[in-house]
Parts: structure tokens; C-alpha cells; sequence
């Protein structure tokens, strides 16, 4: 039985039964996605083209999907759970980030979800510091894209540096409001970048209120990049990664063992990862298969191959239960934690610190 799910992706018995098989006696009563995009279609200003879907994968993807449309499918693909978010629009300057974030921040003040405002770098301190003052909201989302639109590439940017698109201004407000911000670190080496590492830890000295996130366990997709840059991180409690787009379960290994379930929290990127597929490695770089005709699947597996493919987010949880396997990591408290708690009590806290700095 097919049920649609979002895009061209339908919920099958093949996601039914990998669902059963894998993750329905693991996954905890309660989530907290940490990192999941929504927006109303509407508030693209720039048409998608057939050059654009070519130039990215997730250009091929990028169908935005509303909070009502969201929440349906948590229900589907999270069954008899009780999920929340930490929310946030599109990154992207094709979008109206205005008024995409005045939508999502009603909607997730009306459904108890956590809204992250997606924030231009040209944006002073004042017009940041208004937008902590919506109901729902609890930080930002800054993206390096953000720093100017190139409709020939995405990654016109992608070596600027973290303060190009996060300049000291918004961070201080940021600071001193205690916000979340999920940092997707830029430039092609990734999080283990000298210039990455440099700056996060003057990012961590200056700003040390800041609910500091690193997006994608900091973009280490491959064994090699967690290797070379997760425990770097070890010692320093301050600093959280989301376990979002990660498919591999040697980086999820990597992650907890160097910084431990405590400093995780776990997040979909959907709805990217409501795609049907695997991802498969070698060395630092990876290939993502699918079995929808996309530009980017171009070397298709055999349709019996194909016709066990299961959702993106159910293969990447399963890659983080087979991590936490493989470390005795079985004990309800650790994995509640990943999934809800580690979430659930930086959520509170900024909420409580809010709520102190008016004297309520």
C-alpha cells in the first residue's frame, strides 16, 4: 500500500516493514528534529529551472513543504511518536526569508515547535534582536549562501568565512539573548578546516552564551572527514553537533565516541531525506542513489536493488543505532537523550533565560 508522502515520494510496506524491523523498538517515545526546513512555496520569488536542478542534488529536491504538510508526515513516518521541532525556512535568497520566517514563527508558536529565523548577514543587530522577540522563536539560521545570490552556482561562497555570514553585530545580540544558532560550516574541507577550527573556537571564547549547533556533525558525510575533525571537539562541552544528512554509521561512531550521546541532537534535514535511496563511499567523497530519474542518477542500480530502497531518514537512523551498537550505547536514558532530552533541556534554557532577562 502506498500513502504519499511529500514530493514524488510515497510511503510503502518497504519503509512499513523496515520501520517494524529496525527502528520500532529503538526509537524513543519522543523526538525533537533538531533540523528540518519549512516553508510555503509560495515564498519562492526566483522559478526553479532546469539549470538550477542541475548544477546540485538537492536542487533537485528543494520542494519546500508547510507546517501542516510536516506535520502529516511525522505522523506517517514516525508512528504512534510524539515528534517536535527545531524548525527553520529555506536558506536561500530565491525565497522571501521575510516573510518566511513571519509564517514559520506563527506556525511553530502555534504547534509548540522551536523556530530558528534565517538571518542575511547584512541584517543589523536591532532587526535580529526583533526577530528573537517573536513568539516561537529561539535563534537563527545563518548560511554562507546567504552572503549574496549567484544563480550560476550555490557555492559562489562557500569559502567565505564563518563571519561573513555571521558578523560580530548579530552574535552579540545572539550572546546576550543565549540563542540557538545551527552553523552549517563552509569551505570544501569542511569542519576540519584550519581556518573552520580557528574560528568556531574564537566563535566559543567570545560569544560563549550562544546555543552554538554544528549542522551534519559539521558536514563529516565520510569516515575520513570525521576521523580528521570530530575529536578535535572532545573538550569542550559547550559545543553541540546535529546528527542531520548523516548517513554513515562510522561517522555517527566517530561522534559519540569523541563527544559523547550528551552533546548530540538528532535532526532529518528533511525534506530532503524523505528521498528513496542509499548512499555509498569512497574515501573522502560519496554517491547518492536513488530510484527516482533525477539529473544527478545518472548510474542506476538494478530494479531489485532499487525496489528495496527505503526512506533517506530511515537508512540514516538506522546508521545511528547500528553506531550506538556497536558502542554498548543501548541503554533507554542515552538514546532518549539523543532523541528528545539533550534537545528538550537546551530549548529550556533559553526559554528560561528569556523569561529572567524581561523579570517575568
Amino acid at each position: 500500500m502506498r500513502e504519499p508522502l511529500h514530493y514524488v515520494w510515497d510511503y510503502t510496506d518497504v519503509d512499513r516493514a523496515f520501520w517494524e524491523e529496525h527502528l520500532e523498538t529503538w526509537v524513543p517515545p519522543r523526538l525533537i528534529d533538531a533540523h528540518t526546513h519549512v516553508a510555503l512555496a509560495a515564498h519562492r520569488r526566483v522559478p526553479m529551472t532546469e539549470a538550477m536542478r542541475r548544477q546540485y542534488w538537492v536542487n533537485e529536491l528543494l520542494e519546500p513543504i508547510d507546517a501542516g504538510g510536516a506535520e502529516r508526515c511525522h505522523r506517517i513516518v514516525f508512528p504512534n511518536r510524539e515528534v517536535s521541532c527545531v524548525a527553520f525556512g529555506m536558506p536561500d535568497l530565491d525565497f522571501d526569508l521575510e516573510a518566511g520566517n513571519a509564517y514559520l514563527g506563527g506556525e511553530c508558536a502555534a504547534r509548540g515547535w522551536s523556530c530558528l529565523a534565517v538571518v542575511c548577514p547584512q541584517w543589523g543587530p536591532e532587526r535580529v534582536a526583533a526577530l528573537l522577540d517573536r513568539p516561537g522563536v529561539i535563534g537563527v539560521k545563518p548560511y554562507y549562501s546567504l552572503i549574496g545570490r549567484t544563480p550560476e552556482t550555490r557555492d559562489a561562497h562557500l569559502e567565505a568565512g564563518i563571519f561573513d555570514f555571521l558578523p560580530h553585530g548579530q552574535l552579540e545580540v545572539l550572546n546576550d539573548r543565549r540563542a540557538w544558532v545551527t552553523l552549517h560550516v563552509p569551505r570544501a574541507g569542511r569542519l576540519g578546516h584550519p581556518d573552520n577550527i580557528r574560528e568556531i573556537r574564537e566563535l566559543r571564547r567570545r560569544y560563549p552564551r550562544i546555543t552554538l549547533v554544528i549542522a551534519h556533525l559539521g558536514r563529516c558525510y565520510t569516515e575520513p572527514h570525521a576521523r580528521e575533525a570530530l575529536p578535535l571537539w572532545s573538550e569542550d562541552p559547550g559545543l553541540w553537533f546535529d546528527t542531520s544528512a548523516v548517513m554513515n554509521p562510522a561517522c555517527h561512531r566517530i561522534a559519540l565516541e569523541h563527544l559523547g550521546p550528551g552533546r548530540l541532537v538528532y535532526g532529518s534535514d528533511n525534506p530532503i531525506f524523505y528521498m528513496r535511496g542509499r548512499r555509498q563511499y569512497e574515501g573522502r567523497n560519496y554517491c547518492n542513489r536513488t530510484s527516482h530519474p533525477f539529473h544527478f542518477n545518472r548510474e542506476r542500480e538494478a530494479a531489485e536493488i532499487e525496489g528495496r530502497y527505503t526512506l533517506y531518514m530511515y537508512e540514516d537512523l538506522r546508521a545511528l543505532k547500528q553506531a550506538c551498537g556497536e558502542l554498548g550505547l543501548t541503554g533507554r536514558r542515552e538514546i532518549e537523550a539523543l532523541f528528545h532530552d539533550n534537545a528538550a533541556r537546551l530549548i529550556d534554557g533559553i526559554w528560561s533565560a528569556q523569561e529572567a532577562r524581561h523579570g517575568r
